[in-house]
């Protein structure tokens, strides 16, 4: 059934990667309505989020954050979807990065790295970024239930020449790679809720008390990484810009447990005040408060 399903909906796939951009973004406000108007995907959870972290807008202004999320949502899946096709010369110009040499200088500490980052704007596109460097690079994905969408996915997000591995076998993978000295960067999207059972740390986010992810620190603490912060800014429809600041140079160790986490965690939050609408708002973020 599952492979059924795949060959199914593969060509369906293939064919929207091939649409010209216009076209792609046409589609995109098609699917935006039936999304929003018609399915109401989530839209309880979104209002609800949006309403916790951002009570400083009008119930107005929070309507109109909700709509051009959703709007964002639906260009960010399908430009996933493009990326099955897109050219390097494409993708290049569609998503660029602003100060690469400070990811440059860090990469000639001779360490590994641990690359953290956000469900913000276009994280998808975001590996695009292994055209430029020189550590092998890895990005920690969860695993999709059918294998055959899984390998799809491994496909889409592998085409930058990053090798994609499962979150179960992050700790295994970096530990070969710090026992052989092999230098490495690892991406991390860290700021989703983890299980209350698996909680080390709780932390003001938006506002609210909520258990955070601290593993992109402790890995780097464990295997002796230096830590760098990737802010995307969506520049205008399709187009996105990157940047870096680095977190951690030197000892990580040194610093006092979680202090990287809720530096993060600030970066985050002020790229969600710049620009609230490009937030993955669907996400239950803020289901567990203390």
């Amino acid at each position: 059934m599952q492979f059924l399903i795949y060959i199914l909906v593969y060509p369906i796939i293939w064919l929207i990667s091939i649409l010209p951009f216009p076209i792609l973004y046409l589609f995109s406000d098609f699917v935006y309505f039936v999304v929003y108007n018609v399915i109401g995907y989530r839209k309880k959870v979104v209002r609800n989020n949006i309403a916790l972290a951002l009570p400083h807008l009008s119930k107005e202004e929070q309507l109109k954050v909700e709509k051009k999320f959703y709007s964002h949502m639906c260009d960010m899946f399908l430009e996933m979807v493009k990326t099955l096709t897109i050219s390097k010369k494409e993708i290049e110009k569609r998503y660029t990065f602003e100060n690469m040499e400070v990811y440059h200088d860090l990469e000639k500490k001779g360490k590994s790295i641990a690359l953290l980052c956000a469900h913000y704007a276009s994280y998808e596109w975001a590996v695009s970024m292994n055209y430029y460097v020189n550590h092998k690079a890895y990005g920690v994905y969860k695993q999709v239930a059918n294998p055959y969408f899984d390998k799809l996915v491994r496909k889409i997000r592998s085409k930058f020449n990053a090798e994609l591995i499962d979150t179960k076998q992050t700790i295994p993978t970096m530990a070969d790679n710090f026992r052989s000295k092999r230098l490495s960067i690892y991406g991390l999207v860290s700021d989703q809720s983890p299980k209350l059972n698996a909680t080390h740390h709780w932390q003001k986010f938006m506002g609210v008390e909520v258990p955070v992810h601290t593993g992109g620190e402790m890995l780097a603490k464990k295997y002796d990484m230096n830590v760098i912060f990737l802010k995307t800014t969506k520049l205008k429809r399709g187009y996105y810009k990157a940047s870096f600041e680095v977190l951690a140079d030197g000892n990580t160790k040194e610093f006092p447990n979680y202090d990287l986490t809720d530096k993060f965690l600030k970066l985050v939050e002020q790229q969600i005040y710049d620009a609230p609408e490009y937030y993955l708002w669907t996400h239950k973020r803020w289901k567990h408060q203390r």
